[in-house]
């Protein structure tokens, strides 16, 4: 995939602006100056395999994962913005939010066109897995989602917990390895180790 794609016609721009608007990131972040200090990459995966986009074409999947502040949600959200810089559609999604917007669609008849326009994107974004419980039907509802992209789409997860415990994330042992087997099998782990760059730049310091 080239770098830069040419611009075809005039209204590339609107495109982008269009792509962008349902990508729906809540702060629009880049690569530029970003610390990758915390991340360790996977065999085979590296900063330019990244920033390529590559593993989009191989639909491959990104678990980050780590501690709290080093990054995971500020990469997820550069490439959202990469992606629709290169015409691709994407969809950035915190996972509680995903739930209830789910649930919603559903209480009101329109879950299949939902998923629809969320299967559309060829990277799915979903922050935050683990950081609030879900319910049972919370768990089938996410699940659904990764069965869904399953092969078809890229999903990049952030996440705090590590892959034993996801099982108290979905409420459900077999339902955490169902997701963990769907990420893993076309997927790699990018994992990040440091202190919160938020805890470093914090204004409030001990004197």
């Amino acid at each position: 995939m080239p770098e830069n794609p040419p611009r075809s016609n005039p209204q590339d721009g609107g495109y982008q602006t269009q792509l962008l608007g349902r990508c729906s990131l809540p702060a629009p972040k880049t690569f530029d100056g970003y610390d990758w200090s915390a991340v360790s990459w996977p065999e085979g995966l590296g900063r330019e395999d990244l920033l390529s986009l590559s593993f989009l074409e191989r639909r491959e999947d990104l678990v980050l994962m780590g501690d709290v502040g080093t990054g995971k949600t500020h990469m997820a959200s550069a490439l959202c913005q990469l992606a629709c810089d290169r015409y691709l559609e994407a969809r950035f999604l915190i996972a509680s939010s995903l739930v209830m917007r789910l649930r919603r669609a559903r209480d009101e008849g329109r879950l299949d066109r939902e998923m629809a326009q969320i299967g559309r994107a060829r990277l799915l974004v979903i922050d935050e897995l683990g950081f609030l419980p879900l319910d049972a039907d919370g768990a089938r509802i996410v699940f659904q989602v990764f069965a869904d992209a399953y092969e078809r789409q890229s999903v990049v997860i952030t996440a705090d917990l590590e892959f034993s415990r996801w099982g108290g994330v979905f409420g459900d042992d077999q339902m955490a390895a169902a997701v963990i087997d769907c990420v893993v099998h076309h997927g790699r782990l990018v994992q990040f180790r440091g202190e919160s760059y938020r805890v470093r730049h914090a204004l409030m310091q001990d004197g």
